[in-house]
C-alpha cells in the first residue's frame, strides 16, 4: 500500500472515530480496493457527526441527485454502497467534489458501525 493511501485511510479513520466519540454517531469502515462493478470509486469518505460525506470525481456537473444508495446488512453489520445514476458529461477539468448524505436520509441514524462497500482510491 502506498504512503498516500495509508495517510488517506488513517485520516479517514481518525476523522470517523473522532467525529463519533461521545455523540452516538456512525463509525465508517472503509476498504481500499479495485473498482467493483457499478459501484462508484470514491476519492474519500468521512463520517461526520450528522452525515456521510463522499469525495467523488467530477468534470463540473456532479450533484447529490446523480447518486443512488443501497443500505443492507452483512451479518450484524450494516453496509452502504453508492452508484451513479447519471454520468457527469461536463467538459471542465476533472476535480474532486463532495456530496453529503445525512444518516437519517440513509436510514443509518444510530447504526454504530457501517461498512462502506465502495472502493476508495
Amino acid at each position: 500500500m502506498d504512503p498516500d493511501r495509508r495517510r488517506l485511510l488513517a485520516a479517514g479513520l481518525f476523522l470517523a472515530l473522532g467525529g463519533c466519540a461521545g455523540r452516538g454517531g456512525v463509525t465508517l469502515v472503509v476498504r481500499p480496493g479495485l473498482e467493483t462493478g457499478e459501484l462508484e470509486t470514491l476519492r474519500g469518505a468521512v463520517a461526520g457527526p450528522a452525515a456521510l460525506v463522499l469525495k467523488v470525481e467530477s468534470t463540473g456537473c456532479t450533484t447529490k441527485a446523480d447518486f443512488v444508495f443501497y443500505v443492507g446488512h452483512d451479518g450484524r453489520e450494516k453496509t452502504v454502497s453508492f452508484a451513479r445514476k447519471r454520468l457527469d458529461v461536463c467538459k471542465t477539468a476533472p476535480s474532486v467534489t463532495e456530496v453529503s448524505f445525512s444518516y437519517d436520509e440513509l436510514g443509518l441514524a444510530g447504526a454504530g458501525s457501517v461498512r462502506l462497500l465502495n472502493p476508495v482510491n
